[in-house]
């Protein structure tokens, strides 16, 4: 298992460039299996999570190549789905990417049926897949499911309407997949809103798809009988740049965030001010200066436009540092505070009441031994040793590589002190219940 080595108290200064969206490529690489022609993926983040949906992409049968972009910057993968061999996803690679997931309504559009495992990932509190299953029954699916595996089955889905109870992301982008290769009209109700959202229906119309609503409360789909390819970019990724945006804030740092949509980033740019960051926008770039030492705040988590949960762990960490109490809600995945923990074992001062933290910020947090339980756990542990005193280990690295391309080299860009080194055995022990 991979560690990062981290030595706080350096300020971020610097520029860099925003990646790649980590929750729109991967719901994208899965509706390359709508097609059997070629599809061409700008801006792709070189990630655990899409390296492990491009392995099953091969193991159904697709073809895959990878390339950089011309300034080096990102990748560009290229799928062709014209010979696929399988409905299957392996269950060995399910097991570890949660967004696997959405390859059910894909292959159920193109095949007609689609055999999963419980999908896997970060351990965030429970995600039923009951959403998914319920939308892509009422398109027309049979569905067996087993004590491991889960057979969906529909010679022919067709258009209806789907009211989900909650707007889920993952269930959202997995209906409005299949629906486009559905007969008729489906209408989907109190949908997920977030901009990832909007990125899929701009993919899915460039390969001849027929949808239109997606960021409102509707999304309507008219069938079609075939799809095309494409060449398109993915969105920059929102959640690193919250993490780069709040980074720069702890440290006192001055940081550039170029090729970012600060429409997208609305909800954490608002809260960065409340805490005395100085923020500047011009087009696609953001620049952060951080305050002295950051204020108290409150906040809860919600679905888009609301405060992402995504930023909510990084979020703690700031208030773990900031002057005065502050109390963050977590209204999305009411158990996901496994960094606390560790926080506290940093010197912060952090109790939990349900699903709501209350933080009583620190003059200075401790280095110390730490381990990343989930990816953006793993962040704001990173997050922490940049102004902890001394030195600080965040272990199971391969968490943070799912969602961030080499966080320490691009760390490093900024002035950071922090190395990544491998470790053979664990060095503390785990968690404790909450």
């Amino acid at each position: 298992m991979g560690k990062f080595i981290i030595r706080g108290g350096r300020q971020l200064e610097g520029d860099i460039s925003i990646n790649g969206a980590k929750n729109s490529v991967l719901p994208v690489l899965a509706a390359t299996v709508l097609t059997d022609k070629e599809c061409v993926i700008h801006n792709v983040p070189e990630i655990t999570d899409v390296r492990i949906m491009i392995e099953i992409l091969v193991r159904l049968g697709a073809k895959v190549w990878i390339e950089r972009e011309p300034d080096g910057s990102q990748n560009i993968i290229t799928v062709k789905a014209d010979a696929l061999k399988t409905a299957a996803v392996p269950e060995s690679l399910m097991s570890q990417m949660r967004s696997s997931i959405f390859l059910m309504g894909p292959l159920l559009g193109r095949l007609g049926v689609a055999k999963i495992s419980q999908p896997g990932g970060c351990s965030i509190g429970p995600r039923p897949i009951n959403l998914h299953l319920d939308g892509l029954s009422a398109l027309g699916m049979d569905c067996e499911t087993g004590a491991t595996e889960i057979v969906g089955r529909a010679p022919k889905l067709r258009g209806n309407e789907v009211r989900l109870a909650f707007p889920s992301v993952g269930a959202t982008e997995n209906i409005m997949m299949a629906a486009v290769l559905a007969e008729g009209e489906t209408t989907l109700k109190n949908p997920a809103r977030e901009p990832e959202i909007v990125d899929l229906q701009g993919f899915l119309n460039a390969m001849g798809a027929n949808v239109k609503g997606a960021g409102t409360d509707e999304i309507r789909i008219e069938g079609v009988t075939r799809l095309h390819g494409y060449e398109e970019a993915v969105i920059p990724d929102r959640i690193e740049a919250g993490t780069f945006m709040a980074a720069a804030t702890m440290t006192g740092g001055d940081v550039t965030l170029k090729k970012v949509r600060p429409d997208h980033l609305e909800a954490v740019i608002s809260k960065l001010k409340q805490v005395g960051a100085a923020i500047d926008i011009s087009g696609s770039t953001v620049r952060v200066r951080g305050p002295i030492r950051p204020g108290s705040f409150t906040l809860v988590t919600g679905a888009y436009p609301g405060f992402p949960t995504d930023m909510q762990p990084q979020m703690v960490t700031l208030a773990a540092v900031a002057e005065g109490v502050s109390t963050v809600e977590e209204g999305v995945f009411k158990n996901r505070f496994a960094h606390v923990d560790d926080l506290n074992r940093l010197g912060a001062d952090i109790k939990l009441e349900g699903s709501r933290a209350v933080v009583r910020g620190a003059n200075r947090l401790q280095g110390g031994i730490t381990e990343a339980r989930d990816l953006r756990n793993g962040a704001a542990l990173v997050l922490a040793g940049l102004v902890a005193d001394g030195e600080t280990t965040v272990q199971s690295t391969e968490h943070i590589d799912r969602g961030y391309e080499r966080l320490e080299l691009r760390l490093r860009s900024l002035g950071a002190d922090v190395k990544r080194a491998w470790a053979t055995n664990r060095e503390i022990p785990k968690a404790q219940n909450q």
